[in-house]
């Protein structure tokens, strides 16, 4: 039951943060492990947007596609996502966006299983990689796109 937690500080402001994150249609483009992603469908209610999406992710020979339902909250600065199918028992992501003084501090929980204990010792690593680079990545692409902002 693998479990991984970040709290980083960043420059940017916590608008452009959830901004970046929520995009993830953009994920493919810079995100590692990442290969493609797909939204299946989106609705919109009281100031929220529930996305499906299918996200395929691979390392080497290793290819597998899951689905999750990602709940955009703005107004909170909150991005929650649940499991809806694949590879995994389950899969919890949290996303919070903190203001500070000189940008914001982003929250990154996530807390998953795989349903097979080998994809499971094949995977499990080069996932706990790819989740501590995510912080890394969304800062650089931050840097990227915001950099005359």
């Amino acid at each position: 039951m693998p479990k991984f937690e970040n709290h980083r500080p960043v420059k940017h402001s916590a608008d452009h943060m959830y901004a970046l994150v929520a995009d993830i249609e953009s994920y493919p483009q810079f995100l590692p492990l990442c290969d493609a992603l797909a939204i299946r469908s989106r609705k919109e209610r009281d100031g929220k947007e529930l996305l499906i999406a299918d996200m395929s992710v691979g390392y080497k020979a290793i290819r597998e596609t899951f689905t999750t339902q990602v709940l955009l909250n703005p107004s909170e600065q909150a991005i929650d996502v649940k499991y809806v199918e694949g590879p995994f028992k389950y899969l919890d992501n949290t996303w919070r966006f903190e203001p500070t003084a000189t940008g914001c501090i982003v929250h990154f929980r996530i807390d998953y299983e795989f349903k097979s204990m080998i994809l499971g010792a094949l995977m499990g690593s080069m996932f706990d990689r790819a989740f501590r680079m995510f912080a890394e990545a969304f800062e650089a692409r931050a840097d990227k796109i915001y950099a005359n902002a």
